[in-house]
């Protein structure tokens, strides 16, 4: 009895993240934009820790570098294309505001085909799309009809209606919190995961989504290794979108 009582103290007196992650603020983390670079893909996917990426439907390398995420045990997302508010040009296996309903759902299947082992989508770009309920109305309802997938917010436009639409249609949505390389300098992706953090501490849980940039995957494998012991779990996006 008496080392039984001495282990149960033992376990409630250890660090946040190195018995027990129950009560650790949880960070999910995307990297986005992969399907072109080979060589970058595969960094990212052996960053350490269940780090989540999005893979663009139409690039070249997309079905291989979702096929080493999978057998990684990685999640992976289909990054899909949406039209931007400024820059409106038409990126290839993505959805724009000129499609009918057909064309729109066309997209969608293409897209699930090219990227395969996809737990869910997020929007690459998509000022422009994510602020009209009709369109965001018509993904969620693909969305819907191949559940579980869910939906990430990119949150690339205060306007967005993604998470409203989401929400109204059944569909499991989480919103980014943190854009880590916007400005891809050293400095600034330190600030950025650091804001990450206390997001994190304060909420319980925040997403970021970089890129795979050589100075963004530095920094990640040299980080990712810290945060359990600094009292972080980190988690698959999916693990947050459930809740």
């Amino acid at each position: 009895m008496k080392r039984f009582l001495l282990l149960f103290a033992a376990l409630f007196a250890a660090p946040a993240g190195v018995c027990g992650t129950a009560d650790a603020p949880r960070i999910a983390i995307i990297i986005d934009d992969l399907g072109y670079q080979l060589a970058a893909g595969r960094r990212a996917i052996a960053l350490p820790g269940p780090v989540s990426f999005a893979i663009l439907p139409d690039a070249p390398r997309a079905a291989a570098l979702a096929h080493a995420a999978n057998a990684e045990g990685k999640e992976v997302l289909v990054h899909l294309p949406m039209q931007a508010a400024v820059d409106r040009r038409n990126e290839s296996g993505g959805v724009t505001l000129d499609m009918s309903r057909e064309q729109f759902r066309a997209a969608i299947d293409d897209a699930i085909k090219a990227v395969p082992f996809a737990v869910g989508f997020n929007n690459h770009r998509g000022s422009l799309i994510t602020r009209h309920p009709g369109h965001m109305r018509w993904l969620m309802e693909e969305l819907g009809l191949r559940n579980p997938l869910f939906f990430v917010d990119s949150f690339t436009t205060h306007h967005s209606v993604a998470m409203q639409v989401a929400a109204e249609s059944g569909v499991r949505a989480i919103r980014r919190d943190v854009f880590l390389d916007d400005d891809p300098q050293p400095a600034t992706i330190r600030a950025e995961f650091e804001r990450l953090k206390s997001l994190a501490r304060a909420r319980g849980a925040a997403v970021a989504i970089g890129h795979p940039y050589e100075a963004t995957l530095a920094f990640l494998e040299t980080e990712l290794p810290k945060l359990a012991a600094e009292g972080y779990e980190l988690v698959p996006i999916s693990a947050l979108v459930a809740n």
